[in-house]
């Protein structure tokens, strides 16, 4: 009886696991990793990737040092006037989801992946996953500066990659209004950059 009940539980906590949407992450290591001068000197841009995915530890590092919060109200990046008016989205080969910085926790988006949109098959097809962000133009101090604070999100990511080995480039020839539109977004949003992260080859 006993045996029968340990696995009924085992059952029912498999299948909460396999048919939960959203992605919890285990909380972000904030020490540790490369010297900030030796990361600096090993950034770079990497487009050949060996199709490998990262662990949810490095996952969950990688989000928290491109948008995660560092003081009760403050990110680990700047904007302007601290509007924080950045979505960060994570595509990943079986779907596109939100990362909830505050709850730590990557929500289901869509399981659509909008591949053609985000563009360069040769790249999108092998990083374990493109990091699209997503600017609130209504929540920002202005059009201008959406742009510029998704550069420090960048620069972070470029540099967590970097310090823990792993390869990332930037990408500015995604079809912008195909992808806005894939993805569903509205009318304030405006798609700003896409990034692609990986294991390099």
């Amino acid at each position: 009886m006993k045996r029968t009940s340990l696995f009924v539980i085992g059952l029912l906590a498999f299948t909460a696991i396999v048919s939960a949407q959203d992605i919890s992450l285990p909380a972000p290591v904030k020490t540790g990793g490369k010297p900030l001068m030796d990361a600096l000197n090993e950034r770079k841009s990497i487009k050949a990737y060996s199709g490998k995915q990262l662990d949810q530890q490095n996952l969950s590092n990688l989000l928290w040092a491109a948008y995660g919060f560092n003081r009760e109200s403050k990110r680990v990046v700047p904007s302007s006037e601290n509007k924080q008016e950045i979505d960060v989205y994570v595509a990943f080969p079986t779907g596109v989801y939100f990362y909830d910085a505050k709850a730590n926790v990557l929500k289901l988006h869509q399981t659509e992946v909008p591949k053609a949109s985000i563009g360069q098959p040769a790249v999108t097809n092998v990083a374990a996953f493109t990091l699209i962000y997503v600017a609130n133009v209504d929540k920002a101090s202005n059009r201008e500066a959406c742009y510029l604070d998704t550069g420090y999100l960048v620069q972070n990511v470029y540099l967590y990659c970097a310090s823990a080995g792993f390869g990332s480039v930037a990408r500015g020839s995604f079809k912008a209004q195909q992808l806005h539109t894939d993805l569903k977004l509205g009318a304030n949003q405006v798609v700003t950059l896409v990034q692609a992260v990986g294991v390099p080859q």
